[in-house]
């Protein structure tokens, strides 16, 4: 089932929904809980989607793929390299990703994403995926000058709008070997696939959650294949990921005070 948030032009809230062939119908509760179904019936092209999920916490992983390792000229970690993002860097499909006036390098990252469906701790490989209520598509979007010249990751990936994420959750999704992709003005940037993934999502969230406390809402993004590049003022980014959909932000640049 693919799960998504919208807005229609009547609507003052966000709304939970579903989508099937072009429709949405409407959630009634939450889908970390309890929830119904109504019929869908609005057309697809007639809502706003929003990120589908307003996360507590973003959790990200780095050199996941060897490729972007390698593109990095950065060695594969033995353990996951985790950093964060946070929550107010989020933004849903259609919406524009802003270059701030601090950076002369803003790239894009195209990644898989998970939704956390259920608080855990500790919680085992063989367990994961009952904790898991979905997955979805993310830009883990980096200024690389400043992440280069800092020497840690966080003002470099925390920016307002540096983590698109949509257009909604599939509850469905089979992680172990689909195709990701990335083009700039309909030009091919990235390809590959997850089951290049240097550690698995069955062993992500069990390290992850070996650190934190994982609760419902929680976004884990699971790194970017090789292939990462430049964004410009005026850029139409699209991330596509087998049997989910496709991510499509614009890109704008930001007056400084605006």
């Amino acid at each position: 089932m693919n799960i998504l948030r919208f807005r229609t032009s009547s609507d003052k809230e966000p709304r939970w929904g579903w989508h099937t062939n072009e429709r949405v119908g409407l959630l009634q509760g939450s889908p970390f809980e309890q929830f119904r179904r109504e019929e869908a019936t609005l057309p697809l092209d007639e809502v706003e989607l929003l990120a589908p999920v307003q996360p507590g916490k973003i959790i990200c992983v780095g050199r996941n793929y060897p490729s972007h390792a390698a593109e990095m000229q950065r060695e594969i970690p033995d353990l996951p390299l985790v950093f964060l993002k946070p929550p107010s860097s989020v933004i849903g499909p259609g919406a524009a990703i802003l270059i701030p006036p601090q950076s002369q390098q803003v790239e894009h990252e195209a990644e898989l994403a998970l939704v956390i469906g259920s608080t855990g701790r500790w919680i085992k490989p063989d367990e994961v995926d009952e904790h898991i209520l979905g997955y979805t598509i993310a830009n883990d979007v980096t200024a690389r000058d400043l992440q280069q010249g800092d020497g840690q990751w966080t003002r470099s990936k925390s920016f307002d709008t540096f983590c698109p994420i949509g257009p909604w959750i599939e509850t469905e999704f089979d992680p172990a070997d689909a195709m990701i992709t990335c083009t700039v003005n309909g030009q091919m940037r990235q390809m590959g696939s997850t089951r290049d993934m240097v550690f698995t999502i069955r062993k992500l969230v069990a390290f992850i959650s070996s650190i934190m406390t994982l609760h419902p809402g929680d976004v884990v993004l699971s790194g970017t294949p090789a292939g990462v590049g430049q964004l410009h003022d005026g850029d139409d980014v699209a991330i596509e990921i087998e049997n989910l959909g496709v991510l499509t932000n614009t890109v704008r640049s930001e007056t400084r005070g605006n």
